[in-house]
């Protein structure tokens, strides 16, 4: 496998470029960057024009991640060329809320046979992630494992981008499947956050609405607990994420707020919150949050044969919620993956609004908040 990055400053300018004569043919680009950067035609078109055979896949971001560095205003291009292992590239357009229907439509692109795994990218507003990841398991064998991430925009959450092989549109799905027996993929996510206070029902609910806990206005209560910064809805919700467990315990999961509906007193997540299940608020620090980075980095790293790093692409997905609270240590979450996957490995990736990812208990299909997911993909 072969690798070569360029990345791009604020003002559009290329700060890294690959070496002009080495004729490098890669099979597809993943590119991340901010908005601005993304909608940036020339960008794109200078990339196009540099890998004409190779899809482009990505999306904005809340932040880019490239190397050892967590940067705010770049883009990152990350050129792969797998000597031994095909690639298929495929998109859908979300249409009509049907987002089931949008990942389902994707997965029918990709011939099953020989099929190992799926790097998907999303729109990261107009989405419901649970009913995109449920179209995504119910359309693939249970042996195809999943990654990948909702796009982001910054801390403004008004629209995201995603590069589909054709310039960033809204309301897109963007996939890259990888086939045969060459590839190796080792993917994993952690969190490191705690829950706290009350258990509360969630007593209504529609998809991924929470209108009422214990039969009391949902937004009444998320901002109680925010106090002076209820007014930075939705984006200081990401502070306290809800954890939401079903009352058999077992089904756990982490959401955070995407929207807010002052009319209904209501929260819009990402993700589905099922009525019925139990509910706390959740909160953390920043070694919980820096271990759950290296945690993640040793689980996926579990899945690459004898720990061979030497020639690796990790795909970093974390989320803004993290760096938000990480701040001026938002690195150190990068550091503590660099230092165990190693030198060797090309990083690349972003901050996100979700994070997908098979887990490693039962591959199914999850979507994540508040995690920092890590795609580690090799030959042998």
């Amino acid at each position: 496998m072969k690798i070569e990055q360029s990345i791009y400053d604020n003002t559009g300018q290329i700060i890294k470029h690959p070496d002009k004569h080495s004729k490098f043919s890669a099979q597809f680009v993943m590119i991340f960057g901010a908005k601005e950067l993304l909608l940036n035609q020339q960008i794109y078109n200078e990339l196009r024009s540099l890998y004409p055979g190779a899809y482009l896949i990505g999306g904005t971001t809340a932040g880019e991640i490239y190397n050892n560095v967590a940067a705010d205003m770049s883009l990152s291009a990350t050129a792969v060329h797998m000597e031994q292992t095909p690639i298929r590239f495929a998109s859908a357009a979300i249409k009509n809320n049907e987002y089931f229907k949008a990942s389902t439509d994707l997965i029918a692109q990709f011939p099953l046979q020989g099929l190992k795994h799926i790097f998907i990218i999303s729109e990261g507003i107009n989405i419901n992630g649970s009913k995109l990841v449920d179209g995504l398991a119910a359309s693939l064998p249970d042996d195809v494992t999943i990654s990948g991430g909702l796009a982001g925009d910054g801390t403004s959450y008004k629209e995201t981008f995603v590069i589909a092989n054709d310039y960033p549109q809204k309301n897109m799905l963007a996939a890259i499947g990888f086939y045969g027996t060459h590839v190796q993929i080792g993917c994993a996510s952690a969190g490191g956050w705690s829950p706290f206070g009350i258990e509360r029902v969630i007593t209504k609910s529609t998809n991924n609405i929470l209108y009422k806990f214990d039969e009391k206005p949902a937004l009444d209560l998320y901002k109680a607990y925010l106090g002076e910064y209820a007014d930075e809805l939705p984006a200081a919700g990401l502070y306290f994420p809800l954890m939401v467990r079903s009352n058999d315990d077992n089904h756990t999961f982490i959401r955070t707020i995407q929207r807010i509906d002052e009319k209904e007193r209501a929260l819009i997540f990402s993700g589905d919150v099922p009525q019925g299940y139990l509910s706390k608020l959740m909160r953390t620090n920043f070694d919980d949050l820096i271990d759950g980075s290296r945690q993640a980095a040793q689980l996926s790293l579990s899945f690459i044969p004898d720990n061979d790093t030497a020639s690796c692409l990790a795909v970093l997905v974390s989320c803004v919620g993290r760096k938000l609270i990480l701040s001026q240590m938002v690195s150190e979450e990068i550091d503590a993956a660099r230092n165990t996957l190693g030198s060797n490995t090309v990083f690349t990736g972003f901050y996100s609004y979700g994070e997908i990812v098979s887990s490693i208990k039962n591959r199914i299909c999850e979507l994540h908040n508040q995690t920092m997911t890590i795609t580690l993909i090799t030959e042998v």
